[in-house]
Order: C-alpha cells, then structure tokens, then sequence
C-alpha cells in the first residue's frame, strides 16, 4: 500500500473549504490526474453520497465511484473507492486558522489483482501524483471562494 499525506492553507474560511472539498467531483478542478467527474446521486451531502470519478491510471482513464463513507462537516470527510484494480482511501480534514483553513489531506492506495505485484514501488510513483494535486489544490485553495464552496 501506497500513502500520501499532504498538507495545505487557505484563506477560505472552514466551512467554505469544507463544503468544496467534501463534493468530490471538484477533484477535476485541481487534480490533474482527474480526467473527468461528476455525482452520481441528489440530495443533501452526506455518508453514502458517490461520486464518479476518471482517474489516469497507466495512460488510461480508470473509472473509480468514490463513496463518502464518514462525513462531520466542516471538519473531516472521508471517500473510499474500489474497483478490480484498486482501492483508493481518501481523508480530509480542515481545521480554522485564524480566519482561513488548514487542509490536511491523507490518501492510501493498494493495487489489487494482477496489479497488486506493483504495491510494494508504489510509493514514489504516489507520492509525485499526490505532489502534483497538492500544488493544483493549493493554487485553487488560493483564489477566490467560488460560489460553489458557498453556504
């Protein structure tokens, strides 16, 4: 198993980051491995929520349902996805500093399969992708609060 864990300020205010974060499909505005997302279900975000993700994987897009399966706004969500080939773990936690944020963001991978072969390297290859979403939710985490983050 793979693990990243990364760590980002903001001036946005919690719940402002909070809410952004915990709609998973805003992966594909800062993520650059994210090639495509969006929710598949309505209704209020919470525990159960999914949502369906494109992810890079091998020069391929991968298709990944990433489940929020611990919500406590505006703290920490967590999301969880799996398919033949992985299982991705995915904890957020954001935490008032001053009047903006700290993001900590904690992500375990582990290849299953035929792939599973590949968990022990894993590491280095993570950490850059965890590197490059970092910098990408940082620059975004940055800006100005867009009306999507919004209560």
């Amino acid at each position: 198993m793979a693990t990243y864990h990364g760590t980002v300020a903001s001036t946005w205010p919690a719940d402002a980051v909070f809410d952004y974060l915990a709609t998973f499909s805003n992966a594909a505005e800062w993520d650059p491995g994210v090639l495509s997302a969006g929710r598949r279900d309505t209704g209020p975000l919470g525990v159960g929520t999914v949502f369906h993700l494109v992810v890079r994987f091998r020069g391929r897009g991968l298709p990944l349902d990433y489940e929020i399966v611990a919500f406590d706004p505006p703290s920490r969500v967590r999301l969880r996805a799996a398919s033949a080939q992985v299982v991705s773990e995915d904890t957020i936690t954001c935490r008032a500093a001053g009047s903006g944020t700290i993001v900590d963001y904690h992500a375990d991978l582990r290849m299953r399969g035929v792939y599973s072969v590949v968990n022990p390297i894993l590491g280095p290859m993570f950490q850059k992708i965890g590197d490059r979403a970092m910098a990408g939710l940082a620059a975004v985490l940055a800006g100005p609060v867009p009306r999507t983050a919004r209560r």
